[in-house]
């Protein structure tokens, strides 16, 4: 069991109020809230390891290197990749997406190739393929809002160059069967990028049992800070496909002639990263797992179940009813807009996200133009998602 109070007390924000209104903060699937450790990490690093890393042979340089190449193999442990260098700080899963898109869609794609995607997609894993003029296959969804496998199977062909979904919608909360989409892409001898900006947080992640080629993930979403994230790649793939970007620290040797590219992972990172960043995401990693995912498990699919029962009761209808599904839901109510409904809840000191949640393609097959999203943390409690269908009851009355 988690000690609610305990974990409550580690983030100052939520003893905020809100237009005078206790803060109930249910926007998790946008970005976490930070513990008080993780923004103590930042601070620690500004204020006595702060000096540029890898190139300084002063004190402080070498220990803010080892402070950010610590951080590397704390993802590597938090992942189970084979190698720390197989691990590429990036600002986050958007930009990963994009730097795979770049890299891997210069060195084995040509325009009108196919990437294989999910309609569940969030628009950071549509947008960057399209840019590479490659041309996107769909796996539908059913009612339930769970991948149809039996069409996946049938999407691959002759210019078939990549497969790249999401571990967990963001919309639907459905957890995709991951292994078994790498596992038939395997026979089709296709790698496969998985999307899990929406798991890392809920779920562990191995990457050597999935044998994913790829695994994106954003900081901001499990407790660390915003503009640091991370790609893992099998070092056999990494090695084939060219840098993202020019400059410091990705270079082994630069003349006006010629350029020869530094070893893994620094051949993907150039110019100064955010060895601050770093070290705080590892803390956050740190942090995640000293609850154990089993009790993390228990208390999420607890806020879930009890979510779900008080909208149905309140007569919402729900979005994604997936066998497996992480802690998000979204709905709508009646003719209530979920502008509106967010608007007013935000008046009671309750934040939810409204709108498309970057899944426009998916809105459309959903039929509607927006929902409301309720996601949960490690934090939320039962008491919170009370107070949240108060709030909706209070509305339907004014509607």
């Amino acid at each position: 069991m988690l000690d609610l109070p305990a974990i409550r007390s580690d983030f100052p924000i939520l003893q905020h109020e809100v237009y005078g209104k206790p803060l109930v903060y249910l926007d998790n699937a946008a970005t976490t809230q930070k513990p008080r450790c993780v923004v103590e990490k930042l601070t620690e690093g500004y204020y006595r390891t702060n000096a540029n890393i890898h190139r300084g042979v002063h004190f402080l340089s070498q220990q803010a290197t080892e402070a950010h190449e610590d951080a590397r193999r704390v993802v590597q442990r938090f992942l189970n990749a084979r190698s720390a260098a197989e691990i590429i700080f990036t600002r986050g899963t958007t930009e990963a997406i994009n730097m795979l898109a770049s890299s891997y869609g210069k060195a084995f794609m040509r325009p009108g190739d196919e990437v294989i995607v999910t309609a569940m997609e969030h628009h950071s894993n549509i947008v960057p393929w399209q840019l590479q003029e490659m041309t996107l296959k769909v796996i539908p969804i059913d009612e339930r809002g769970e991948l149809e496998m039996d069409v996946y199977e049938r999407l691959f062909t002759e210019r078939t160059r990549l497969v790249a979904v999401t571990h967990v919608s963001n919309v639907l909360g459905t957890v995709n069967p991951v292994a078994d989409i790498i596992r038939i892409a395997r026979r089709h001898g296709v790698p496969v990028l998985i999307d899990g900006a929406q798991a890392v947080a809920h779920m562990p992640v191995d990457v050597q049992a999935l044998d994913a080629d790829f695994y994106a993930f954003s900081g901001h979403k499990i407790y660390a800070p915003t503009g640091i994230g991370a790609l893992y790649g099998k070092e056999r793939w990494l090695e084939r496909i060219p840098p993202y970007q020019g400059g410091g620290e990705m270079i082994a040797s630069v003349s006006f002639e010629k350029t020869s590219f530094n070893e893994l992972p620094y051949k993907f990172e150039a110019g100064t990263p955010d060895f601050i960043g770093s070290t705080a995401l590892a803390e956050a990693l740190r942090y995640l797992s000293s609850f154990g995912w089993e009790a993390i498990a228990a208390h999420e699919e607890a806020l879930l179940t009890h979510a779900t029962q008080r909208l149905d009761d309140a007569g919402a209808h729900i979005f994604g009813r997936a066998a497996a599904k992480s802690s998000v839901i979204s709905f709508v109510l009646g003719q209530i807009h979920p502008y509106d409904m967010g608007l007013l809840l935000d008046k009671l000191g309750i934040a939810v996200r409204t709108g498309h949640h970057c899944a426009e393609p998916l809105m459309r097959i959903l039929g509607v133009e927006g929902t409301v999203r309720a996601s949960f943390a490690l934090y939320n409690t039962k008491e919170e998602i009370d107070a949240l269908m108060a709030g909706i009851e209070r509305i339907k009355g004014m509607f």
